[in-house]
């Protein structure tokens, strides 16, 4: 009984390409394994309309749709998350196999790209103009700063030469800088852009304060000499080497100290 049982076979339907079942022991009912089309490791060839274009696919007949996509990804440049694969008229589940579902030699099959990344895809190219477009504006402006520093190296010059700039000059020039800083503040930036945004926004406030410095030594240079002499002292002392030891009092400081002593 057991051994008859292991040879029937039922069929469903004589037509070629039909789907053949054979009963296992137990009473399961199972695709029989040695029709052509569902063989293991049978090729089929599978036409795959994409748009305009059609691909054609060599795929085992027992392979899954999620396989068929990873092959797909090769040609149509869509990944296969991305993928949603019809098949007469449904879609498919990557799991589900391509013989179950009634694949065979040369069956037609539709490729769509799935919604959800189509959008995100979109979303994606408007942020990298945008991007784009930021960084543009950014550079303009950086171009209208390099003739503003040029400026400024050229009162740098006159002051540490010695000669006397009116001030309005150094007004004037400040303001100039604060509308490029304004309009880099009205720039909405990502990414790259924003990126070069907060360097020119820095190199713009590194000429005001030299602005600033100029404008002091201009209207007073002994002071600005003292104020820098100051300056200087605690930039050794930030970078460690003043330690908390404090500086040697100079000869200057040494000599008023032992005159208000005489005096007392």
């Amino acid at each position: 009984m057991r051994g008859s049982s292991s040879k029937q076979g039922v069929a469903e339907n004589g037509n070629s390409g039909a789907v053949v079942l054979e009963m296992r022991p137990g009473g399961m009912l199972v695709q029989r394994r040695d029709e052509g089309s569902g063989a293991a490791g049978t090729l089929i060839k599978v036409k795959v309309s994409h748009g305009s274009y059609q691909h054609e696919i060599s795929v085992p007949a027992q392979s899954t749709f999620g396989e068929l996509k990873k092959l797909l990804a090769q040609e149509v440049g869509l990944e296969p998350e991305e993928q949603r694969l019809l098949f007469r008229g449904k879609e498919k589940d990557n799991e589900e196999r391509l013989h179950m579902a009634g694949v065979k030699d040369m069956s037609k099959l539709v490729l769509l790209e799935d919604p959800a990344s189509k959008e995100r895809k979109l979303e994606d190219m408007k942020k990298n103009e945008g991007i784009v477009q930021a960084c543009e504006a950014v550079a303009r402006i950086r171009s209208e700063v390099d003739k503003l520093a040029e400026k400024v190296l050229g009162l740098q010059s006159s002051v540490y030469a010695g000669k006397k700039v009116e001030e309005k000059e150094f007004l004037v020039l400040t303001e100039l800088l604060m509308v490029q800083l304004l309009k880099l503040d009205g720039i909405e930036a990502e990414g790259e852009a924003k990126v070069q945004r907060k360097v020119e926004v820095r190199r713009i406030q590194s000429y005001v304060e030299t602005l600033d410095a100029l404008k002091a030594r201009n209207s007073n240079p002994f002071n600005s000499s003292k104020t820098v002499s100051v300056s200087t002292q605690w930039e050794t002392f930030d970078s460690g080497f003043g330690s908390l030891t404090a500086p040697p009092p100079m000869a200057s400081s040494t000599k008023i100290t032992n005159d208000w002593e005489q005096f007392d």
